[in-house]
């Protein structure tokens, strides 16, 4: 489980030869990014050397949730909470897509700072899926970060940080 911070690239090769999430985790065996955090991203990224276990993490039949913490431009308003829990469509390779529902929490806003602070929890993990939702309720997302996998969870970890998951963490997580 790695925590990681903004600049970094999951990828396991750049062609364009910037940090990747490989850079930070220094282990003997050859692992994977375990789905994707874009580079302005941070947060909850497990790596792995294991196929089937990236297969049921990232499927989203096995419906394994990722929350996000999202600070927003704006005070969003109770409707835009309620839109993004029954899902909207956004744009995923060229084709319109109904998001599913999302859990959303509203953590915090500040209107002197005209900022909100949001928790949302999906499933599906479509490319950039949370900024895409955020974009369809009009509000700028200004700092994105992944806080758990499933019941997994990076705040005992700086960013940058890593540690090796536990066998009751993996089962927990598996379906």
């Amino acid at each position: 489980l790695l925590n990681k911070p903004i600049g970094y690239v999951t990828t396991t090769k750049d062609q364009f030869d910037r940090d990747t999430v490989l850079d930070l985790v220094k282990v003997k065996e050859k692992v994977l990014p375990v789905g994707r955090l874009d580079m302005y991203t941070s947060g909850a990224l497990i790596l792995t050397n294991d196929g089937d276990f990236i297969y049921k993490v990232t499927h989203p039949k096995y419906e394994i949730e990722k929350t996000y913490n999202v600070t927003l431009k704006g005070i969003i308003t109770r409707e835009e909470v309620e839109k993004l829990e029954k899902g909207v469509e956004i744009e995923t390779d060229g084709k319109i897509f109904t998001t599913g529902k999302a859990k959303v929490k509203i953590l915090k806003t500040d209107e002197e700072k005209d900022i909100s602070r949001i928790e949302i929890t999906i499933h599906e993990g479509k490319n950039r899926e949370v900024r895409k939702m955020c974009s369809a309720i009009e509000r700028k997302v200004l700092a994105l970060h992944r806080s758990k996998i499933g019941n997994i969870s990076v705040k005992n970890l700086k960013l940058g940080e890593w540690r090796y998951l536990t066998a009751k963490e993996v089962e927990r997580l598996l379906p």
